[in-house]
């Protein structure tokens, strides 16, 4: 294939310092393949027939990042460039790590061990592409198939069934069926895997393709992640405000909310809890009194255990417990104003308005616009600055003490007692009005 990369100068300088100095050397792998695709890569990978010690001594500044795997990183300035010997990896230990790795001299052997066709691709301008694995081709065909034997690539690292999926969602491919079919018969290996790694393959689907998700439910993978999801593949909601099952709602609200990761997290969980909730009345339609702290709990679990971060999961378990909360009033948004501040709540919004959109549709247009007037209230509100936290009071726990209140926690109760008025009716917020309500509370 007469093909030109354009690689950038101190990568340039990389390769023709090694192959100068008469060792092969080519860039390789996802650099390679965003260049096919007409992307610009993100990181620039060199794979080479010198040693790790032959590179060190090339280069003034060489970090050992890897080196039991034959990895160095060369500093070019402040950035730093991966160097990998050609190697072969022995025999995995535990479908992740080889347990050593033998360095080789021939590029196909280094190419073979590689997870994805579309990832065994070198380049360099004195050779152009080398694509021993039919990376372009598969490119075109816009399929992911592994170098060689699936189960085999699967047994040796299983993280790679995730990247399989993961590389699948990115480019919109389909993968091919005798890797979508390895992926079934060993999804059980997933469990060698360590949570952070399954998290970050996780959050690069969610925030790609959502599409993802259907074929991690297909592969059985789904419920290694996020357990109980297996229970709402058939659960039917039987009520007239659902015309999808549990998990088809949780999987087309996913979809419709804005591409940011804890806002998929979130419609990802919001409905667990009616798992445990499910209730029928007499005319066999169903209820889910309490579901939204329910799925907080769970939702608080799942994250917790697949080591999400405490900004992630409080901003997560905050919109699962207001998602199902009813705005309409002024004061009813001022309240929820207060309880979790302005940006949580236009996600909130942004979450009921996704929610809805993934229920019977008949009852779509007035709740959506209700959404709608929900937004520009809080709007007003905000233009307005009108008060809804102890911050904005104009009086403080000072001006109470003044006054004869004792410090401690009645300063408290009292300050959230004057906050609750002001919020119902914002004239009130004036130093000598709520000093004045406040002395007939100490009197009474």
């Amino acid at each position: 294939m007469n093909f030109k990369i354009n690689i950038p100068k101190d990568v340039k300088l990389v390769l023709d310092t090694l192959i100068n100095n008469g060792y092969e050397a080519y860039i390789v792998g996802g650099c390679v393949r965003d260049s096919v695709l007409g992307k610009s890569p993100k990181d620039w990978d060199i794979t080479t027939k010198a040693k790790p010690d032959e590179v060190i001594e090339l280069f003034k500044k060489v970090i050992l990042t890897g080196i039991k795997h034959g990895t160095v990183t060369v500093m070019i300035g402040k950035e730093g460039y991966e160097v990998t010997t050609y190697r072969n990896d022995g025999e995995y230990e535990d479908n992740r790590h080889p347990k050593q790795v033998e360095f080789v001299s021939n590029l196909k052997e280094d190419l073979a061990r590689r997870d994805f066709s579309i990832n065994a691709m070198a380049y360099n301008e004195q050779d152009g592409l080398v694509d021993y694995f039919n990376g372009v081709e598969d490119l075109k065909s816009k399929i992911i198939k592994t170098v060689g034997e699936p189960k085999k690539r699967f047994c040796e690292d299983a993280l790679r069934m995730l990247r399989a999926i993961r590389f699948s969602a990115q480019l919109d491919f389909d993968i091919s069926n005798d890797t979508l079919l390895s992926i079934r018969t060993l999804k059980d290996n997933i469990k060698n895997i360590s949570k952070e790694r399954i998290r970050e393959e996780f959050n690069k689907m969610l925030v790609s393709n959502t599409k993802s998700i259907e074929v991690l439910k297909e592969t059985g993978l789904l419920e290694y992640i996020i357990p109980y999801i297996n229970k709402t593949y058939d659960f039917e909601q039987n009520n007239p405000y659902h015309i999808y099952n549990l998990y088809e709602h949780t999987l087309l609200s996913t979809k419709l909310i804005e591409n940011k990761l804890y806002l998929k997290l979130t419609m990802l969980l919001h409905d667990l809890g009616k798992l445990k909730t499910k209730t029928s009345d007499e005319n066999n339609i169903s209820h889910f009194y309490g579901h939204a702290k329910e799925s907080v709990l769970m939702a608080e679990k799942a994250l917790k255990d697949l080591k999400y971060d405490n900004d992630t999961i409080n901003k997560v378990t905050t919109l699962i417990k207001y998602h199902d909360s009813t705005l309409k009033t002024k004061l009813s948004v001022k309240r929820m104003l207060n309880k979790i501040g302005e940006d949580l709540l236009r996600d909130l919004i942004k979450v009921q308005r996704a929610d809805v959109l993934a229920q019977n549709p008949i009852y779509e247009k007035d709740r959506i616009l209700n959404l709608v007037n929900v937004e520009n209230k809080l709007n007003d509100i905000i233009e307005q600055s009108e008060c809804v936290n102890l911050k904005d009071l104009e009086i403080n726990g000072q001006d109470l003490i003044n006054i004869g209140f004792n410090k401690g926690k009645e300063i408290g109760q009292i300050l959230n007692y004057l906050l609750d008025l002001v919020i119902e009716t914002p004239n009130l917020n004036n130093k000598e009005i709520l000093l004045k309500i406040a002395k007939n509370k100490l009197m009474s």
